[in-house]
Parts: structure tokens; C-alpha cells; sequence
């Protein structure tokens, strides 16, 4: 039996020591590609400044380099790439005397190729960040621009909020809350047909079958907790459809989720889930229970008029089951924004 044990803890120990080996070995290996890419580019920009006339000129340069490059090192140093190169160092001219000395963490080439569609600079650090931040992979990151995760959280709720839109003056606390409610969500990965009906089970199912995807459209911080929990009073039993946990809110998020339009039926019957999960499974520690209505769509008079108007821990979303185009995508912010401001409006009139 210890020669065993013996040899367990040697192979664990061995692959301790490989594992991290390949993974400083991939650190390297991605640090001096991202380097070699910046280096090429601010060459490129060095050159290009010399010439006569810069946009022409270094047009020119990039063509040619493209030819002499491509037959000597291959497909990898094409047009397109050596633009890519260039802009990078135009877009991060200070990128590596900022690292310089130090043992940089860096996104990998890829990354920073999916983060120059990004024109918003704003936008571009703040997608940067969240990439290193929470390790998402090439995919995701080209999801969540293409999705303009951005404008869906920050831009639409908060940056605008910070900047006094229509005078609304909101709690802090509030407008953190909101950094983790998207509108719309986009649930093309769900695979459902956007011109067929489906009950909610099919949805719920759906979800569940996708749920790393669907976490990672809710934002940060989500665990899945439950699915259809049961919930007992002394007159009768109910059924929540989704349940998650958000570690960094400290709370439970309550999902609802409706196939059509949503109606005060739908707010009332939310609301009644979140005082009595308050009441009955929230823990000493944890914050009050937000609720969301998943639905088809979102309704003004519901915003206004509804117990949604002024519930600081109710909200609805509109899910989409595929990635609208651009102007498709601005459009719905646009009309979800209004609701937005529908339902928060008494928040600000509380403060005056």
C-alpha cells in the first residue's frame, strides 16, 4: 500500500511541475508573438512616416512586404495580417515600455485581433479588461463584441446614468446591480426557431442544455444553483423555473421565464417569488434576492405602471434568439433603454 501511495504522489507531483511548465512555456510563446507582431507594426508606422505621402505610401509598403513575406515565411504575414500588425501598434503604442521589466499578463494574439474591430476605445480597455479578468477564450470575446456586450450593460444603463441622462440621479448600489442585468439578451447559441412556437419548457431545456453559454451571457459572478425549485408555504407549492447565486452581488437571482410578451401577471407573480425566497431561503449573509422576467418581449405601460416601476431588485429583459445585425442590435438598446427608464424613474424621485 505506500509503494502506491508513493507512486500517486509522484505523478501528481510530475504533472504539478508539467503543467506548469507548458503554461509558462504558452506565456512565453504568446509574449514574444504579441511582441513580434508590435514590433513589425511600429516598424511599418516608421516607415510609413518617412515617405512623402503617408496614406499612399504606406498602402504601398504594406503590399510589398506582404509579397516578400509571405514567400519567405508563408500565409502568415498576408495583407491583412501586416495591416493588423500595424494598427496594433498605432491602437498600443505604449503597450510594451508599460510592461517593460516586469512579467506581463497578456491576451494572446488572437484576442487583441478580435479587440481592433473595436473602434470605441472606451469600449476596446473596458473589453480588454473583462478578458483578462474573467479568462474568456478567442470565441467569447468575438461573441460579446459581435453581441456589443458593451452597449448592453454599460453603455446602456450606466455610462449613460453617469452622465445625468434626462437628469436621473440614482443610488450607487442600484446602478451596480444593473452592470449584471443585460437588455436585450441574446440567446442564439439556444438554437430555437425564431418563427416557430416553443412552450417554456423547450426553453428551459434549452438553457440548461447551453447553460455554460447562458452564464456567460448573464454577466459575471453566476453559479447555477437549481432548476424548478420547489417552493412550500402552508396553503401551497411553487415552482421557479431558474435559480442562480451570484457570488460577487452576494445574492440569489431568480429567473422567470415567459414565451410571450409580458404581462402585470407575470411582475406580480415575480415579486411574490422574491419575498417569499427572501423570507424562506436567503441566508444571513446573502443580499436581497433579485428577480428577472426572461421574456419575448417588454411592454411600456408594464414599465410605468407596474410594481416593475419601483422594485429596485425586479427587472425584465427581452431575450433574442439570434445576433441581430448592428443597426438591428443599437434599435432594440434604444427601445429597452426606454423601458429601462420607465422602471427607474421613481428611484430618482425618492433622492430629490
Amino acid at each position: 500500500m505506500e509503494k502506491k501511495e508513493v507512486a500517486k504522489d509522484i505523478v501528481s507531483d510530475l504533472c504539478q511541475i508539467i503543467d506548469s511548465a507548458q503554461k509558462s512555456a504558452y506565456q512565453a510563446v504568446n509574449y514574444t508573438l504579441v511582441q513580434r507582431n508590435w514590433l513589425i507594426g511600429r516598424r511599418i508606422m516608421e516607415e510609413e512616416l518617412n515617405g512623402s505621402e503617408r496614406a499612399e505610401y504606406g498602402g504601398q509598403i504594406i503590399v510589398r512586404l506582404a509579397k516578400e513575406l509571405t514567400l519567405k515565411y508563408g500565409k502568415g504575414f498576408n495583407k491583412s495580417n501586416l495591416y493588423n500588425f500595424y494598427l496594433f501598434y498605432k491602437e498600443y503604442p505604449e503597450i510594451f515600455q508599460t510592461l517593460s521589466g516586469k512579467s506581463p499578463r497578456l491576451l494572446s494574439w488572437s484576442h487583441f485581433a478580435i479587440l481592433l474591430q473595436v473602434s470605441d476605445k472606451k469600449a476596446r480597455a473596458w473589453y480588454e479588461q473583462e478578458a483578462l479578468s474573467q479568462t474568456w477564450s478567442v470565441r467569447a470575446l468575438q461573441r460579446n463584441v459581435s453581441s456589443q456586450y458593451y452597449y448592453r450593460v454599460l453603455q446602456n444603463q450606466k455610462a449613460d446614468l453617469m452622465e445625468n441622462e434626462r437628469n436621473m440621479l440614482m443610488d450607487q448600489k442600484v446602478v451596480d446591480r444593473l452592470e449584471f442585468i443585460k437588455n436585450p439578451v441574446i440567446t442564439e447559441f439556444l438554437g430555437l426557431p425564431s418563427n416557430i412556437g416553443f412552450t417554456e419548457t423547450e426553453l428551459e431545456k434549452s438553457i440548461l442544455s447551453n447553460l455554460q453559454n447562458f452564464m456567460m451571457e448573464l454577466g459575471k459572478g453566476y453559479a447555477f444553483v437549481a432548476r424548478q425549485q420547489h417552493i412550500h408555504t402552508a396553503k401551497q407549492d411553487y415552482y421557479i423555473d431558474l435559480i442562480f447565486y451570484n457570488y460577487i452581488l452576494k445574492c440569489f437571482v431568480l429567473i422567470d421565464l415567459k414565451t410571450e410578451k409580458i404581462t402585470h401577471q407575470d411582475v406580480g407573480q415575480m415579486d411574490m417569488y422574491i419575498r417569499m425566497y427572501d423570507e424562506l431561503k436567503r441566508g444571513i449573509d446573502d443580499n436581497p434576492t433579485i428577480g428577472l422576467i426572461l421574456c419575448a418581449d417588454t411592454d411600456e405601460d408594464i414599465a410605468r405602471y407596474s410594481v416593475l416601476h419601483d422594485n429596485e431588485q425586479l427587472f425584465a429583459s427581452k431575450y433574442k434568439l439570434y445576433l441581430p445585425t448592428e443597426e438591428e442590435l443599437r434599435a432594440e438598446i434604444e427601445n429597452q433603454k426606454t423601458m429601462f427608464y420607465l422602471q427607474q424613474e421613481s428611484n430618482s424621485k425618492k433622492m430629490d
